[in-house]
């Protein structure tokens, strides 16, 4: 009886220990449950590309119908069009997904603590903090950023309506909505810093996120290029967080439109002011 507890006391000690990949329960840092095979990774990319590479074909379609110098004067044309396409495409995937329940896709009002003002509050500290890193150069120098932007109410209401409207719901819907719950769905495993934790899902497509920019270090200078990456993944950690702990997708998309408005509204004062 003796040996038959002492064993089943070491199969619970050894279980406890398991299930903590990285650190332990009163660690800072910890990786704990983690169930992870290559299939719904994979599978997550392929649904990632499906939403993405029909919206790129379209945004050179689009941009070869109207002309190439429109396109330049106003590429906000092809940009509308090329992230229509990926949320319907994005929609459709989740009613069949979901089979018409897209409350378990983020898509309803939270339902839980909803995270607006913490959205709000870190998506105007990111565009600054974004404008910092994109125009460090031309902060410096005090000449207006690269964009050339035009200053006449059209674009300034286009580029406007876009970043600080329409980019967050067309582009969380697909990624905090479709992707990161469907990654949700086939995998376990939590990544907790201090008192905070999520699901590792959104830890994998942030980084996911993160690596589609890696472009940037062939356009761009190294420094400025490894600083997109680390708030592009920063950002990605936030909205998986606050979809996942509100049950809705309503602060991701403020966050994003927030962020991304920011941004614009200080280029469009650089420009205004140093050109």
């Amino acid at each position: 009886m003796l040996i038959t507890e002492r064993v089943n006391s070491q199969t619970k000690s050894t279980s406890a220990t398991d299930a903590y990949l990285i650190g332990s329960a009163t660690s800072a840092f910890s990786i704990s449950g983690l169930r992870l095979r290559p299939w719904p990774i994979l599978a997550t990319i392929g649904l990632g590309l499906l939403v993405i590479l029909p919206g790129g074909y379209v945004f050179v379609l689009f941009t070869k119908q109207i002309g190439m110098q429109r396109a330049m004067a106003m590429p906000w044309l092809a940009m509308l069009a090329n992230h229509a396409v990926m949320l319907v495409i994005a929609i459709a995937s989740i009613a069949w997904l979901s089979k018409g329940k897209f409350s378990e896709y983020g898509l309803q009002w939270p339902k839980q603590r909803h995270y607006v003002p913490s959205a709000l509050l870190w998506g105007a500290a990111f565009g600054v903090l974004m404008t910092f890193v994109d125009y460090f150069p031309q902060i410096l120098n005090r000449i207006p950023p690269p964009e050339n932007l035009s200053l006449t109410p059209a674009s300034t209401g286009a580029w406007l309506f876009f970043e600080g409207i329409y980019v967050g719901p067309t582009e969380e819907i697909p990624f905090r909505g479709l992707l990161q719950t469907y990654l949700m769905r086939r995998t376990s495993g939590r990544v907790r810093l201090w008192n905070y934790d999520i699901h590792v899902a959104g830890v994998i497509l942030a980084l996911l996120f993160a690596l589609a920019h890696l472009t940037s270090f062939w356009t761009e200078n190294f420094w400025l290029a490894l600083g997109q990456q680390i708030y592009a993944f920063a950002l990605g950690i936030l909205y998986a967080y606050w979809r996942e702990k509100s049950g809705s997708l309503l602060a991701p998309i403020l966050g994003h439109n927030m962020s991304d408005g920011v941004e614009y509204v200080l280029m469009f004062l650089m420009t205004w002011v140093w050109r």
